[in-house]
């Protein structure tokens, strides 16, 4: 039976470990301070141990056919999907994919060993909900080549209880501040927009969360979003005239972060990681969601079609979830680690084909994944805004 090495026991890992233990997985949970792993399975019945991570430790109980789960910080992720191949096993991670991991995939395809990456929230459901909408769209009577398509992707952290700062920290505040450092590129009216201050692209917008209710967010572009049109299948025929996945914020949240952006803004040359460190270090302490703190979750994924001859909307579908912590936990850590325990699953299943893959986009997958998160964790609404 294969072994499920979970690395990382942080806040966004104890639902999936939990549920993958309920169903009968032997998992071994792999952390730094080996009394974090003890609390998470804690009282649990069924095959699971806490382990210190020590990579050679580590590296000599990972046997052909097992499941490293990379759960730790983003510079982890290639060494542990080495391992994973230096071992025979699989890997997953919600990560983005890398380049590095990129480039082992025909190494992963000669061994059939699947490398999965971007399976947790956003990264994560939020490509699930894209894959469902355009399988509904090219189904569909209004589907034409010709037509002009806008695609928006918006995912938000946030805080249940609103405070002064707009924003509170699941982790270290150190990779929302990176972040903000990456150059944003997305496409808006045919035409590609490029903002290397992406706070400056900041603007309202208003979303039906549900049938009977909508909700206004401060929008900022994240990252490059143009080559996921290619991993979402966009046909390259299609006119496209808006393109864009970004990150969702309370309104007021670039008043109140204008401190912030100045130092981003100024953290050049030697002394720019140490400047934000030091930043991250202080906004942990001010703003990290204390134990229990309730926080809050708003993901919304939209596509439409209009005729190219009259400009006029004629599709126009989107997902919605607004989901919030509950006593069993956060949501973020419900709806992240979840979504990487039924990777798990798929790759167990032999759900998923071997080499480095992102979430998957067969739709019989995308379908059962959608079903389940609807069915035991957050209501998914499906809105035809045209009906």
């Amino acid at each position: 039976m294969a072994i499920i090495h979970w690395l990382g026991a942080g806040l966004s890992s104890a639902p999936g470990i939990k549920r993958l233990i309920g169903n009968g997985a032997e998992l071994w949970l792999w952390n730094r301070t080996l009394s974090k792993a003890e609390a998470v399975i804690h009282n649990l019945e069924g095959q699971c141990q806490a382990r210190t991570l020590d990579w050679q430790q580590l590296a000599s109980h990972v046997s052909k056919g097992d499941i490293l789960v990379s759960m730790l910080p983003g510079s982890f992720h290639l060494q542990v999907a080495q391992l994973a191949l230096d071992s025979q096993a699989h890997f997953v991670s919600s990560s983005y994919l890398s380049p590095a991991m990129e480039a082992l995939n025909q190494q992963a395809k000669s061994k059939g060993l699947c490398l999965v990456n971007e399976v947790g929230l956003d990264p994560g459901i939020d490509h699930l909900l894209a894959y469902a909408l355009l399988n509904h769209y090219r189904g569909s009577a209004a589907y034409k080549k010709t037509n002009h398509i806008e695609f928006r992707s918006f995912c938000g952290g946030l805080p249940a209880e609103e405070n002064d700062f707009r924003y509170k920290f699941s982790w270290s505040p150190l990779g929302v501040l990176t972040a903000l450092r990456s150059t944003a590129k997305w496409l808006e009216g045919g035409e590609v927009k490029t903002n290397s201050k992406p706070w400056l692209a900041v603007r309202d917008y208003t979303m039906p969360l549900s049938e009977e209710h909508s909700s206004t967010f401060e929008a900022i572009p994240n990252r490059d979003s143009l080559p996921f049109m290619a991993q979402y299948q966009f046909d390259p025929q299609w006119p496209v005239d808006t393109f864009i996945r970004g990150s969702l914020r309370l309104p007021g949240w670039s008043d109140a972060w204008q401190d912030i952006f100045s130092l981003v803004e100024s953290a050049d040359g030697a002394d720019a990681n140490a400047k934000l460190a030091a930043k991250s270090d202080e906004l942990w302490q001010r703003y990290a969601y204390k134990d229990g703190e309730q926080d809050r979750v708003v993901l919304y994924v939209e596509l439409l079609a209009k005729d190219a001859d009259t400009n006029q909307c004629i599709w126009h579908q989107s997902y919605s979830m607004d989901a919030f912590g509950k006593d069993q936990g956060s949501a973020m850590a419900r709806l992240v680690s979840t979504t990487v325990s039924l990777a798990v699953d798929a790759v167990l299943e032999e759900r998923i084909s071997a080499g480095v893959s992102a979430a998957p986009n067969e739709i019989s997958l995308v379908s059962d994944w959608l079903s389940y998160l609807n069915d035991h964790h957050e209501p998914i609404k499906h809105l035809n805004h045209l009906v």
